[in-house]
């Protein structure tokens, strides 16, 4: 679930730049992948727009991507790398203590780039609905008095992120 727009960008991508190609004259566009197969790569030869969404559509549909369904990024990050893994850990058991069946909370990792300017990064993802009753679970998890003493890790809630990184 490294960033689930990701098929979605290399369509929009190589349309764009087969678009351009052939703009002056008659130009080839040249495509090296390790996945030639892949249902963007064809659809974008073809400029398939309806096609792309459909697959894209059903794919999302399975498995519970926008827009049928919210993703929620628990974001932590600090100086401390046992700090913030334990902080994420301590908000996952406290996110599960509540959780429901309508509520998939995925156990904290380290994020893709787990380490920007000396800062550590762990996260937690939530797929869901955003309700009120979501929201009060969130903030019931991360508004504990241990988190509060600890000032060195900080957390950032993002609703269906532009990137998941």
């Amino acid at each position: 679930m490294e960033d689930y727009r990701a098929v979605e960008r290399t369509f929009q991508t190589l349309v764009q730049v087969a678009g351009r190609a052939g703009r002056e004259e008659n130009g080839n566009v040249v495509i090296q992948t390790y996945n030639p197969d892949h249902y963007a790569i064809i659809d974008s030869s073809k400029q398939d727009y309806d096609l792309f969404y459909n697959q894209e559509v059903a794919l999302r549909k399975m498995l519970k991507y926008p827009p049928f369904c919210d993703i929620i990024l628990i974001s932590f990050s600090g100086k401390n790398l046992s700090q913030v893994k334990n902080i994420s850990e301590f908000v996952y058991k406290k996110l599960i203590s509540v959780q429901n069946e309508k509520i998939n909370i995925y156990k904290p990792v380290p994020s893709p780039i787990d380490k920007i300017q000396n800062n550590y990064r762990w996260r937690i993802i939530i797929k869901c609905k955003v309700t009120s009753t979501v929201l009060d679970i969130i903030n019931y998890a991360i508004n504990d008095d241990k988190i509060k003493k600890s000032k060195e890790t900080k957390i950032i809630v993002d609703i269906n992120p532009n990137t998941m990184n």
